[in-house]
């Protein structure tokens, strides 16, 4: 990992974390990540890149913390979490993990989740090597906005 560096995304990112985020499964574009950069950010959204060497981006992982009111804590949640295929297995999706937890430990949060889609069963085996464990269900429906 010495040749790479995490850092903050910024919104110059955007093309290239709508190229991860595609990648993942969630397509976008520049211009859609771009449109929702702010009302995100405002929500206390945020994200950590991975740069390659080479100044590309090859890992990502977005960042959100939110009250509710059944904790004492903010909860911190990973909501998405990529390292570009050609440069999985060299620790970059642990470190961004552990880059991640520490943000959100530092901004309050007493409990960190990590969202993943049920298909993604390597990822599932690749947070409980880390520590975490399954303890529920998120059962979602999607709606027209108004």
């Amino acid at each position: 990992m010495s040749t790479h560096r995490i850092r903050t995304a910024q919104p110059e990112d955007a093309s290239e974390l709508a190229r991860l985020l595609t990648a993942l499964g969630h397509a976008s574009t520049e211009e859609e990540v771009l449109t929702r950069w702010r009302p995100w950010q405002a929500a206390g959204g945020m994200a950590i890149v991975v740069e390659g060497a080479d100044g590309g981006l090859i890992g990502a992982a977005t960042l959100h913390q939110s009250i509710v009111l059944h904790r004492p804590t903010p909860i911190g949640r990973i909501s998405a979490l990529i390292v570009d295929p050609r440069h999985q297995g060299k620790g970059l999706g642990r470190a961004l993990v552990e880059k991640g937890e520490r943000i959100l430990r530092e901004a309050g949060c007493g409990l960190i989740e990590i969202t993943s889609n049920m298909r993604r069963t390597e990822a599932h085996a690749f947070y409980a090597h880390l520590g975490y464990e399954l303890t529920s269900s998120r059962f979602v429906k999607t709606v027209n906005a108004v």
